[in-house]
């Protein structure tokens, strides 16, 4: 048992750093967990705290340490609760509790709430008219235009009074001390969505949509909580789905929160939500301001709110009675933490989900091979929308190989047969959307005759071009193999062997040259700076004010667009040749999600994918919409070389502003790994990016089949850093399953 527990005394959100030990003592070992509230002394007084380690190792004299005196008992608050998932993500995904502590509790400070005062009427009419016939007799001709317009309109916001009627709050004051007026102050939250306005009512579900829903809520009432996977076609209506699920755990006086991959969702998705359960919903996204951010969690604990949408920071919502937790197009990369601790949030959604006696629905149209590979094997529960919503065909998909385009010498980023749809649309009035899959401009070397990828004799993915193309060499970023650039394709010969070089602004420009009368809108990192961006681009586009839209994987997801019949995918294997072992799912997932998006309205869609490697397995699945397909290829891909999920990888990061230092560190952590049994290191290489900022980068991967040996792995080189001086000048992190 654990000796001495580490306490935060004060919750106040800017000081999550700061904990006190303390002897746990002899009564209460073992009744301790991490998360519970306790009562310490502090000081001289008596302080509630939360435990947020229990440890072994006393910070300092034991002699003088004080004791925990009680374990509260007035139940776990959901603070509790938070906690303790923090210290599950510290354990399971690495980096310090603090870490931890400051991603379920974001808000650095408290930020001054906005007030709403108001000016009331305190006397009756009769009383009031004595008193300004007073006040007019006495020249008090500020307060006498108070009290003339309070008698009219009974109650006054305090900014008209003080700003438009330019009464001074002095004389309010006077004026409140005397009986005459009331002055009532009430915290006034922001709401970030009080601009949308409920509209629409409740839509009848199909057969397959109502199914899914009486598998959920049969369960629930039956009190299963289950990990549920939606998987539905484009267009299928899984948003309906989701607002089931939440009428019903609502109906029980529960809350929801629903996550959304990229602050693009927010708009469309919100409108739809807020016309079903109006002002009960808030979102949460990285654009609000921090006072506004602060509000909604304040408004979620308070009950104010019942529905928290938002990217992965709105799964730690700190709402009191959480019933449901869906998380949308759950196969988006974005769902993976890039700070420490590097967490997933459909593992620590399951995770929470399990603490607060909650269900876990994972929707998306493809889902991520890991989440399909475990509702094969029973983990989670597989629900399936394989129909449109009223019946509508999927779109007419059409592959182009441009190899053959260059071959009749068409050297244009657009094939014949695209511009020639283009311009059919453009000549009806329809609209096309052109997408560039950009996922994959990390430098890979392709050869344009004949499609050929270099690749890495050793990890089969593709290598990365690092340097100028006379001088330049090809790097694996899993295993540092290198060769120098080739100057001809070693497949065929040909000369046309180079990087791919083209951006939403150069597609803009060919674009705007080859049909001068069309309107173009594009959306990209650039176009959508401000804290509206997306949302003018996407109203723009929806309103039809412009014909086409130009953009990278923003523009795919989950948008909406009645008039959009044509879709041209411009680079389909940009994201096949990123040196990444996701790159086949990643490429399915993009070109599905983006034939999704034609015919979505009363006429039938078009698709046109462009590609150098028309035959490769997730292309051509993709074009057919066969999930099936890919995943029974994809599974077979991943056994064999023994990735995840059937095999776990641990992503090690070494760095430090002494190369030779990284170096040493990480040898160092390579011989302690190989020392430990069955478990085979890959690397030290440098990371994919070497150096940024003057700080060298060094990794290394593990693979095994128990994600519990990663785990154990990563305990045993935690204790090997803090003790070791050859880790002094350098930062190790940990990256489980990386992304």
């Amino acid at each position: 048992m654990a000796e001495y527990a580490n306490v935060i005394v004060d919750i106040s959100l800017e000081k999550l750093d700061k904990t006190f030990q303390y002897r746990i003592p002899e009564r209460l070992s073992g009744v301790i967990g991490v998360g519970m509230p306790v009562t310490v002394p502090f000081g001289a007084r008596r302080m509630r705290g939360y435990v947020v380690e229990l440890t072994d190792t006393a910070e300092y004299d034991p002699e003088k340490m004080k004791e925990i005196l009680s374990v509260e008992e007035r139940g776990i608050a959901i603070e509790s609760q938070l906690i303790a998932l923090a210290a599950w993500m510290k354990k399971n995904y690495g980096g310090t509790m603090n870490h931890a502590l400051k991603t379920v509790m974001p808000i650095k400070q408290k930020k001054k709430s906005v007030e709403r005062r108001t000016v009331c009427l305190a006397l009756q009419p009769s009383e009031a008219e004595k008193k300004l016939a007073e006040y007019e007799r006495k020249h008090s001709t500020a307060r006498a235009r108070l009290l003339s317009e309070l008698l009219k309109e009974g109650e006054l916001e305090w900014s008209l009074v003080t700003q438009k009627l330019n009464v001074a709050g002095t004389a309010v004051k006077a004026m409140e001390a005397d009986g005459v007026v009331r002055i009532v102050s009430e915290t006034k939250y922001r709401n970030p969505v009080e601009r949308f306005m409920p509209r629409e009512g409740i839509k009848e579900l199909n057969e397959e949509q109502q199914k899914a829903v009486c598998s959920v809520t049969e369960d629930y009432d039956a009190g299963i909580r289950g990990t549920y996977l939606l998987k539905g076609v484009t267009g299928s209506g899984k948003t309906e789905v989701y607002m089931a699920l939440i009428a019903h755990v609502l109906e029980q006086g529960r809350q929801a929160i629903v996550l959304i991959p990229e602050i693009a969702l927010t708009y469309q998705t919100v409108l739809r939500f807020y016309s079903r359960f109006g002002s009960r919903v808030s979102i949460m996204n990285s654009r609000l301001s921090p006072g506004e951010k602060y509000d909604q969690f304040e408004r979620a604990k308070k009950g104010d709110i019942d529905i928290m949408i938002g990217p992965r920071s709105a799964l730690f919502t700190p709402f009191p009675d959480l019933g449901i937790i869906i998380i949308d197009e759950e196969h988006e990369p974005s769902y993976k933490s890039e700070t420490l601790p590097r967490y997933h949030a459909r593992e620590t959604a399951i995770r929470r989900a399990k603490m607060a006696g909650a269900s876990v629905v994972l929707g998306s149209a493809t889902p991520s091979v890991e989440s399909y590979y475990r509702a094969m094997r029973g983990e989670y529960r597989l629900l399936e929308l394989r129909r449109r919503v009223l019946e509508k065909p999927l779109p007419v998909c059409e592959i182009i190989d441009l190899r053959e385009e260059l071959f009749r010498g068409n050297r244009s980023i657009l094939s014949d047969r695209l511009s020639e749809l283009m311009e059919d649309r453009l000549r009806k009035g329809e609209q096309t959307m052109l997408f560039l899959n950009r996922r994959g401009m990390s430098g890979f070397v392709s050869c344009r005759a004949c499609g050929h990828v270099i690749k890495c004799p050793h990890c089969d993915v593709s290598l990365s071009q690092h340097g100028g193309a006379q001088e330049g060499r090809l790097v694996c970023h899993y295993c540092g193999y290198e060769e120098p650039v080739p100057k001809t394709c070693p497949a065929c010969g040909s000369r046309y062997i180079s990087g791919f070089k083209a951006g939403t602004q150069k597609i803009e420009l060919i674009v705007k040259q080859r049909f001068p009368g069309a309107r173009v809108l594009r959306m990209d990192m650039d176009t959508t700076r401000s804290k509206e961006g997306h949302e003018q681009i996407l109203s723009a586009f929806a309103n039809r004010e412009a014909d086409i839209l130009i953009g990278t994987q923003m523009i795919v997801k989950g948008h909406d667009f009645p008039d959009v019949t044509l879709v041209g995918v411009l680079a389909a294997d940009l994201s096949l040749n990123v040196g990444d072992y996701r790159a086949p799912e990643r490429t399915f997932q993009l070109l599905t999600q983006a034939a999704g998006r034609a015919g979505r309205g009363e006429r039938p869609g078009n698709v046109v994918i462009q590609t150098y490697t028309p035959e490769h397995y997730s292309i051509v699945t993709a074009k057919e919409q066969d999930y099936e397909a890919f995943y029974r290829q994809e599974i077979e891909y991943r056994r064999l070389l023994r990735y995840p999920p059937v095999w776990n990888l641990l992503l090690i990061l070494v760095t430090s502003a002494e190369e030779a230092a990284a170096a040493r560190a990480a040898e160092a952590l390579a011989d302690k790994i190989k020392s430990g049994g069955n478990l085979l290191p890959i690397g030290p290489a440098d990371a994919p990016v070497a150096k940024i900022s003057d700080i060298y980068r060094k990794v290394i991967y593990i693979k095994t089949e128990d994600y519990r040996t990663l785990v154990e792995v990563k305990d045993v080189l935690e204790d090997d850093i803090r003790e070791n001086g050859l880790f002094k000048e350098v930062s190790v992190q940990f990256d489980f399953n990386p992304l």
